[in-house]
């Protein structure tokens, strides 16, 4: 990758001689304890996690979505376990992420408030900077606000090499950068993309999804230097990976620039949790990848691992990123404590994967991650099934339009380390006539008189 280090670097050269590369400065606070407690299997912590209640006033609001009205709702207490979040080792409600958060908050409240290239980082801050480097096995990391200023941020700095390069004037179509996106991509990834192309510093092709026969098309028949591919790497509304191994081989064909949003591969996926490119031994093939902190790490926040040269670029140029107020120091202590849990209580992650061949072997359904969709077609149907899922005691939030198309709606089931087998197995027994191989006259009889 010779020639995008070579393009950083002038575009960093720029930046210097303009007086316009940013550093963060850490405020230092005292140290973190070096070994949160850690456990070696479940505690009744973890059910704070998967248990969930709702008030009358929003079951009568949820059930009356698409027009239903009845008596039904009047004789649920609100009780519900939890299919619908994205805490997959869950962590969020760990003895050592809520002490961590507390003693930072008693020591320090909220932290110092402002950006982190103003006075909002910390010591702490540069700590989880570092472990999650090394859990990424790259040079350097950023922290960001969320996953989607993370994606925002990257987006933005891949754009302004053309422009820092250009000197003075929009770059010319054949100086832009040329960004190949997967059809099914983060909203957050699209955004950062339509604001380049307003921009003038990207064109951008759309390859099917996990087409790769497609994206090889694209990458041959483009005549521009500069290419990136940029990828989720496990889908957040279809549940299935990107095709690794074809990408490093399109990679080393084309020498393009390969960008990940890991978001629900980290910490999930790997012996060590590295997330995806760990699962698929392709580490060193990924030139960014970003990840979020609100998923598997149970908190808040996002991050860019990186090489030292283009996390000085991002926190540069990544506007979403320079103008965001930096995570609070709690936020960051309970991330901190999180990763550690997340590095030596193996067995969540263990667990997890457990969880995902139970479910397959109770439904027959053939899935590959923790994110299971169930598509069930329109609106109407969707909205039919949430209702039936919340009646048997499930928290499952029909997903309709915007965020997936029209008649592809669908019901998103995601499975953590806090559910029981029993959880899986009476949510599997509620979702039977909605499942694929099970979808026989008789359910369909059942499912439209629900």
């Amino acid at each position: 990758m010779a020639q995008w280090d070579a393009l950083v670097d002038a575009a960093l050269a720029r930046l210097e001689a303009r007086s316009l590369l940013r550093a963060t400065r850490p405020i230092a606070l005292a140290p973190l304890p070096a070994a949160p407690e850690t456990f070696a299997g479940p505690g009744p912590w973890d059910r704070a996690a998967v248990e969930i209640r709702l008030d009358q006033d929003t079951l009568r609001q949820w059930l009356a979505e698409g027009g239903e009205t009845g008596d039904q709702e009047e004789k649920l207490d609100g009780n519900l376990i939890l299919f619908s979040g994205n805490d997959y080792m869950g962590l969020s409600s760990h003895p050592a992420v809520r002490e961590a958060a507390v003693k930072a908050a008693q020591e320090y409240g909220m932290g110092p408030r402002g950006s982190a290239l103003i006075c909002g980082y910390t010591t702490y801050h540069k700590l989880v900077e570092e472990s999650l480097a090394e859990l990424k096995k790259k040079e350097d990391c950023l922290l960001c606000p969320t996953g989607f200023s993370a994606n925002m941020a990257v987006m933005t700095a891949l754009g302004s090499i053309s422009s820092l390069l250009a000197v003075g004037r929009k770059p010319a179509e054949h100086e832009r950068i040329a960004i190949f996106s997967d059809a099914l991509n983060h909203a957050s990834i699209i955004d950062g993309i339509r604001l380049l192309e307003r921009q003038q510093e990207a064109l951008v092709f759309v390859y099917k999804h996990c087409d790769m026969f497609h994206l090889d098309f694209l990458l041959s028949s483009c005549s521009m230097k500069k290419k990136v591919v940029v990828t989720d790497s496990l889908f957040s509304m279809d549940g299935d990976f990107a095709p690794f191994p074809e990408l490093v081989k399109l990679r080393r064909k084309y020498g393009f620039l390969l960008v990940i949003d890991d978001a629900h591969g980290t910490l999930v996926c790997g012996e060590n949790g590295g997330g995806a490119a760990e699962l698929f031994e392709c580490e060193n093939d990924i030139d960014i990848s970003v990840g979020t902190l609100s998923k598997a790490a149970g908190c808040q926040g996002g991050f860019i691992a990186c090489s030292t040269r283009w996390k000085s670029l991002i926190q540069s140029r990544g506007r979403s990123f320079i103008f965001s107020t930096a995570l609070p120091v709690p936020v960051v202590a309970s991330v901190h404590a999180a990763l550690y849990v997340s590095r030596k209580e193996t067995w969540r992650r263990s667990v997890v994967w457990r969880h995902v061949q139970y479910f397959a072997s109770l439904t027959k359904v053939d899935i590959t991650s923790p994110i299971i969709s169930i598509v069930v077609g329109t609106e109407e149907a969707a909205l039919r099934a949430g209702r039936h899922l919340l009646r048997s005691g499930f928290h499952v939030t029909p997903i309709r339009p915007p965020t997936v198309p029209p008649n592809s709606c669908r019901l998103r089931i995601t499975l953590s380390a806090s559910h029981s087998l029993d959880d899986i197995k009476r949510l599997v027994d509620a979702l039977t006539p909605w499942l694929p191989d099970k979808y026989t006259e008789q359910n369909y009889t059942m499912v439209s008189k629900l």
